[in-house]
């Protein structure tokens, strides 16, 4: 017997490799190094100043943004740039300092200390380096397929109440106005409010010159750094006016040195407990938004990206931000973009705009003592508006309700939750989405179109009154079974007539234990009922696992028919033909084209106008109860086809095809007591109506036919073997 799991060899086999890769991952500098032409060094240096400046100006603003000076931002901007180049997988991914992770970052931290103390400051260096050993454990123990199970409707939503509350935390920079900086939005514009009265006037003005100038150029001159042009507007501002002697808040110089060795609590077990549920979710955010902008720009690069080399190096590089005094990173969107653009070649492309900012900070520096947090906060804003992403946001409503939803929950979850439980909340519901989409195959009635080529969903198409066609689309594993259950079982008392069911199984992709218990029980509901179940188009490997559990013996081997004769052979070999002539209008299939049919019941074979009139019907247990009486008033007819009757039929019950039911009456007297019975109660009707036309009044029809009477466990007769 076959094993179509994750046998134990597999598994070691994994581990084992999983082993064997490490060294490969952490070598990667050497190949970039070995790998490199000196044809790539002009364009890759010119790309990397690009960036870097792009990157200055940003990496101070986020470094605002998560409450942490903004040398520390420069610094991560360095470290991170270089390491998660040399590391990683994408020519073209920028890594550092990123907005969605600054601001996730800062509310981690504030259960744990006061925003720009000592204690902060070393929090966010020690949360950077457990963010970075928790990417590289994933990447190395190849769990880069996880990404995959986290909608892209978890970053939108999250980016976009990432964006409003940023947006509102720079209020109080812009109005000069003190608050305490707690989770929520609500929290922090009540704060303002009671703090209105102290609204430093000309940090208001600077603040939206600057907003003015940032909002011309960007609608003049779209593509032009407006970051880097706000930030020196607001500092020219502040020379020329000399708005610092009217305590306009500026930032300070920035230390001109090399990162600096920070001092990490590496071993405060308790620090790292409280940290534990930020740093994870940093992790997550952080991953997804690496892989995502790697994958879109080697979409059109043409480069194969490795996930798990990827967050090896975004996990090195998180490591050694924190280490050299930065704080957590990971890849952005718009500088990976301009180092595309730029026409960066190679991965050195990033080390070297790791280069030029330090360049920056050693020579420029000074310059920074002149950067107003008021222009700096309007700056931020601009940002801020950037994330949300609008246009996907409403490509998402428009397209699916399951990443509406999705989309729906990350946000609001964003602006009222901590925001570590924000992002792991999304990515539940993001996996809870999966979960259910996984469990519910879909799975339709299907018929031939018009030209007999091709299977469309049945909806409002004539269907076949004996045979029914399902297709599955999906995996029968131990979560879906139900819901395929459910939806063979609807399609069965949608047509109560078709005893017999084709499997069209060609989209189905893997079969367990439970999917072979569920075939079996549906045909043996089938079975039970004098009809058959047929497999069509099955996939190697759910043969495999149909022989492997012995499946194929319990439903046989000519059941499994091919996709090419399926339906010709069932047409010709199983389907009654006095249904197809006589029982049947529609011609479903190209084998129904030439087969000459009479009408149900037409004027022709009645000989009599038809008229509609009012039937009685009787159920199971009235039906019973006449027979029981044996009074010989009573009489059953069984209005089938004389193969449906010999089947399976009521015991007492004559057979008396609808066909020939005139001839059949002519001498039953007017004043009888008739019982009509077909399948399901549809040919009785008809029958019933012929009746009273001519002129029976005590005429009823068994409620549900043959398929009630089973159902309500009264006894049957049964084709014998050797029977005629």
């Amino acid at each position: 017997m076959k094993n179509n799991g994750l046998n134990g060899n597999a598994a070691f086999d994994w581990i084992v490799g999983g082993i064997r890769d490490i060294p490969q991952f952490f070598a990667k500098p050497l190949h970039v190094i070995h790998d490199y032409r000196p044809s790539n060094l002009r364009p890759d240096i010119i790309a990397g100043l690009n960036v870097a400046v792009v990157l200055v100006p940003q990496a101070i603003a986020y470094a605002l943004i998560a409450g942490l000076p903004p040398y520390m931002g420069l610094y991560a901007a360095v470290v991170a740039s270089i390491v998660g180049s040399l590391w990683g997988s994408s020519y073209h991914l920028q890594t550092g300092p990123t907005n969605a992770v600054s601001l996730l970052m800062f509310y981690s931290l504030l259960s744990v200390a006061e925003t720009g103390s000592y204690e902060f400051i070393v929090a966010a260096g020690l949360m950077a380096v457990m963010v970075g050993v928790i990417q590289v454990l994933v990447g190395i123990a190849h769990m880069g397929v996880l990404v995959n199970f986290v909608s892209d409707s978890v970053i939108t939503g999250f980016t976009a109440g990432a964006g409003i509350l940023i947006a509102v935390s720079q209020l109080p920079h812009l109005l000069r106005t003190p608050v305490e900086y707690v989770p929520g939005v609500y929290r922090i514009l009540v704060q303002i409010g009671e703090g209105s009265a102290g609204i430093h006037p000309p940090s208001v003005v600077l603040g939206f010159v600057t907003l003015a100038v940032m909002i011309g150029v960007g609608t003049i001159k779209p593509g032009m750094p407006i970051t880097f042009i706000g930030m020196v507007v607001s500092a020219l501002v502040v020379v020329i006016f000399g708005l610092e002697k009217q305590n306009v808040i500026v930032l300070g110089e920035l230390p001109r040195q090399l990162p600096p060795i920070a001092n990490i609590p590496i071993l405060d077990l308790e620090l790292i407990g409280k940290l534990s549920t930020g740093a994870l979710a940093v992790a997550a955010i952080g991953l997804v938004e690496a892989i995502s902008i790697s994958r879109s720009v080697a979409a059109d690069s043409g480069q194969r990206i490795d996930s798990n080399q990827e967050f090896v190096g975004q996990g090195l590089s998180n490591v050694f931000a924190g280490l050299f005094s930065g704080y957590s990173c990971s890849g952005s969107f718009t500088r990976t973009v301009v180092n595309y653009s730029s026409g960066g070649r190679t991965s050195m492309s990033g080390v070297y705009a790791g280069i030029w900012v330090l360049v920056a900070i050693m020579i420029f520096g000074q310059f920074a003592s002149y950067l107003p947090r008021a222009g700096l906060a309007c700056v931020l804003m601009v940002t801020a508006w950037r994330m949300v992403n609008r246009v996907e946001i409403s490509r998402i409503f428009r397209s699916s309700n399951g990443d509406t939803i999705i989309m729906i929950v990350t946000f609001m979850a964003t602006l009222f939750l901590p925001l570590e439980f924000a992002v792991l909340a999304g990515m539940l519901v993001s996996f809870a989405q999966y979960l259910v989409q996984s469990a519910t195959p879909r799975v339709w009635p299907v018929v031939p179109d018009d030209n007999f080529r091709y299977f469309l969903p049945e909806e409002e198409r004539s269907v076949c009154p004996q045979l029914g066609m399902i297709a599955i689309e999906g995996s029968l594993y131990f979560g879906a079974v139900h819901h395929v259950e459910n939806a063979i079982r609807l399609n069965s008392r949608q047509h109560p007539d078709q005893y017999l069911l084709l499997l069209r199984l060609h989209l189905v992709d893997k079969c367990d234990v439970s999917g072979i218990h569920m075939l079996e029980a549906v045909v043996r509901r089938y079975r039970d009922r004098n009809g058959d179940v047929y497999v069509v188009g099955a996939r190697p490997q759910v043969v495999d696992m149909m022989e492997a559990s012995g499946f194929i013996e319990y439903i046989g081997r000519e059941n499994l028919l091919s996709r090419e004769s399926a339906v010709s052979h069932l047409f010709h070999n199983i389907l009654e033909k006095n249904i197809c002539r006589y029982h049947c209008n529609v011609r479903v299939f190209a084998e129904c084209q030439p087969v000459i049919k009479s009408s149900d019941i037409s004027d022709s074979t009645t000989g009599i106008e038809l008229k509609q009139h009012q039937v009685d019907y009787c159920s199971a247990e009235e039906l019973q109860r006449a027979i029981g009486a044996g009074s010989g008033q009573a009489l059953i007819f069984d209005v089938r086809e004389k193969d449906e009757y010999k089947r399976i039929h009521i015991p007492g019950a004559s057979n008396l095809p609808i066909t020939y039911l005139m001839k059949g009456i002519e001498g039953v007297a007017k004043e009888s007591s008739v019982y009509l019975v077909c399948r399901s109660g549809r040919r009785s009707l008809r029958a019933a109506h012929m009746m009273k036309t001519l002129g029976y009044k005590n005429v009823k029809v068994l409620g549900g036919g043959m398929l009630g009477w089973e159902a309500a466990g009264y006894k049957i007769v049964f084709r014998t073997e050797g029977s005629a």
